[in-house]
């Protein structure tokens, strides 16, 4: 079983910048595929990037437009979410997720491949 953890969502303005960490609270996770999410009230959780497990391959949403980069520290078991020139409608709950992959390079999109997902952090951007 693999818990994890978010931190650094809180309150900003349009136009600032935000980093988001995810740690896995007990094991590594080197094998895994990382993905974040996010879910705003009343509307499906959506895609927002993911990384592969050797780091070589990452996918966003279209939505991102260059804004969020995300990468991963696997010496220190972490997954960043980097955002940049944050809009309101990026106002959502954020949740990292992981998937064990056979393949180093798998980099998964969906909400459904994935395995195990935090508890989510708020950000809210104000306008």
């Amino acid at each position: 079983q693999v818990q994890l953890v978010e931190s650094g969502g809180g309150l900003v303005q349009a136009g600032d910048s935000l980093g988001l960490s995810c740690a896995p609270s007990r094991r590594t996770f080197s094998s895994y595929a990382m993905g974040w999410f996010r879910q705003s009230p009343g509307k499906e959780r959506e895609f927002v990037a993911a990384i592969s497990w050797s780091g070589r391959n990452t996918n966003y949403a279209d939505f991102v437009e260059g804004r969020f980069f995300i990468a991963r520290e696997n010496a220190k078991n972490t997954v960043y979410l980097q955002m940049h020139k944050l809009k309101p409608e990026d106002t959502a709950a954020y949740f990292c997720a992981a998937v064990s992959v056979l393949s180093a390079d798998s980099c998964p999109l969906s909400v459904n491949e994935y395995d195990y997902w935090g508890q989510g952090t708020q950000v809210t951007v104000s306008s």
